[in-house]
């Protein structure tokens, strides 16, 4: 008679909707980056979704309404 290794198998969970884009997002910058075009960051957005990622090159020092502005114009 073998030993049982695994669990017993339960009911799977499902995972919550969501229900409007662009409501959940992730977002990271790549940093370090040589200077082309006057930018040297990418701003990289993930909407979760839809799985859509928008990269939106910048430059550091930017505040925080300017890339909000350049988010916005870029979608």
């Amino acid at each position: 008679m073998k030993n049982r290794t695994k669990g017993l198998v339960k009911r799977l969970i499902v995972n919550k909707v969501l229900e409007k884009p662009w409501i959940y997002l992730t977002m990271n910058f790549i940093m370090k980056l040589l200077l082309v075009a006057e930018k040297n960051m990418i701003l990289v957005v993930c909407n979760r979704l839809s799985k859509m990622i928008y990269f939106v090159a910048i430059i550091k020092g930017i505040s925080v309404e300017e890339l909000a502005k350049l988010f916005r114009d870029n979608i």
